[in-house]
């Protein structure tokens, strides 16, 4: 445990709140509930910092849902996006304003939890969670909840925010019925100066072989982050993808520091988002983008929203109240990300079948740039866009049911367009 645990004086103490999970949903939930004055535990089974798989991209909704003072340890700022149809059709978009930034995961989970110290929350790492109680001889009440670590501890809380990632044990608490389960693999590939210079500023986005695949390029310093994701059930095939896909970038020649694999789930759209005095957000409710699989900026929203609602239901004095604030938790969610993640499937169910489409419409067609550009600086989303521009929605049923009216460039790389 790390120097920062909780005593053993404590152990009988009820927390307004305990968070389960100490990355970007957690430390968000436990800023927010720290924030509005409650006592507020964030437990973490990890010592911090902590490498996650994940390729660290950093788009404007992220930027939005940050602690305020937050500065974010970038490792590159993006300004240019070159995609490729499965290595070929190559063509580079730029933006003379940045798209997105690139973070390491292990820098920014550990920020985001020291601003949630800083508010007032207290982090205790090394410590499993086996199981959480509503019910039974560990509770005292009905307005406490009893988060069970393992070897029997008992730690107690009147509201609990599940933030434990894609297999939370805290969900299966919830009944978290997962729709879309995807399988991602990743290299941290550290390069020579004169590689990474060529990289600098610049992503790459390749459209992969299997429906539904794609992979990235993320430079960070003196390191490239190299990843595919695709179907879960593909996992021979998803991981000849990644060697092909490093080895046409000519780095197959440098050796790894990190190899890593990933499960990512999308939640069912019946899926709930509560149990009684217990909340799910981020990873752990099935809360990302079904499309890019983008989950950074949905674990800061729904984290955010868990640790305010989370506060409400541990003022909660009866059934009645705790059941209508968890109500007003998952339609909070459903109206904003929920929103994105519907039009996020139709977006995976239109790339799926047509993606030679989709990279002709985005590297050829000026609107679908500036709609790709639009959502990387958080000026629209996926939902919002679809909202207030019916001609999108429009098209989007269009793209999904029309035969291909674009095609792919014929050339292997075309000339660099500039917004």
């Amino acid at each position: 445990m790390s120097s920062e645990n909780s005593s053993a004086d404590d152990e009988q103490r009820v927390w307004d709140v305990v968070v389960v999970g100490a990355g970007p949903a957690g430390a968000s939930a436990a800023y927010a509930a720290a924030v509005a004055g409650r006592s507020v535990l964030l437990l973490e089974k990890a010592e911090l910092p902590r490498y996650k798989t994940c390729g660290g991209g950093i788009i404007g909704p992220s930027r939005d849902a940050l602690p305020p003072g937050f500065e974010l340890p970038l490792q590159d700022r993006v300004h240019a996006v070159t995609f490729s149809l499965d290595g070929k059709f190559t063509r580079t978009r730029r933006s003379k304003q940045m798209l997105f930034g690139l973070i390491n995961r292990p820098e920014f989970d550990q920020q985001l939890v020291e601003h949630a110290q800083k508010a007032g929350a207290e982090l205790r790492t090394g410590v499993t969670v086996s199981r959480v109680e509503q019910h039974g001889s560990a509770v005292p009440d009905r307005r406490t909840v009893a988060v069970v670590l393992q070897g029997g501890e008992a730690v107690l809380a009147r509201a609990v925010v599940g933030a434990d990632g894609s297999a939370s044990r805290i969900g299966a608490h919830v009944g978290v019925k997962l729709d879309q389960v995807d399988l991602g693999l990743e290299a941290e590939i550290p390069v020579p100066e004169t590689v990474a210079e060529d990289w600098q500023g610049r992503v790459l986005i390749d459209w992969g072989p299997m429906p539904g695949s794609y992979g990235w390029v993320f430079p960070k310093g003196d390191t490239l982050t190299v990843g595919v994701i695709s179907a879960r059930g593909e996992g021979a095939a998803t991981k000849r993808y990644l060697e092909d896909f490093i080895a046409r970038l000519g780095l197959a020649g440098f050796e790894p520091s990190i190899s890593s694999g990933h499960l990512t789930r999308c939640r069912a759209e019946d899926s709930p988002l509560s149990r009684g005095r217990v909340l799910v957000c981020g990873d752990a409710a099935g809360l990302l983008e079904p499309w890019t699989r983008e989950g950074i900026s949905f674990a800061l929203r729904s984290g955010r929203l868990a640790g305010e609602w989370a506060v409400r239901i541990a003022e909660a004095h009866d059934g009645v109240d705790t059941r209508r604030q968890a109500l007003n938790y998952a339609f909070a969610i459903k109206a904003g990300l929920g929103v994105e993640m519907a039009v996020g499937k139709s977006m995976l169910a239109a790339f799926e079948r047509r993606p030679g489409m989709l990279h002709a419409a985005i590297t050829s067609f000026r609107p679908a740039w500036r709609a790709f550009a639009g959502i990387t600086r958080g000026s629209t989303t996926l939902g919002e866009m679809v909202r207030s521009h019916p001609m999108a929605g429009r098209a989007l049923s269009a793209f999904d049911s029309r035969s291909a009216a674009l095609t792919a460039p014929t050339t292997d790389e075309s000339a660099p367009a500039t917004e």
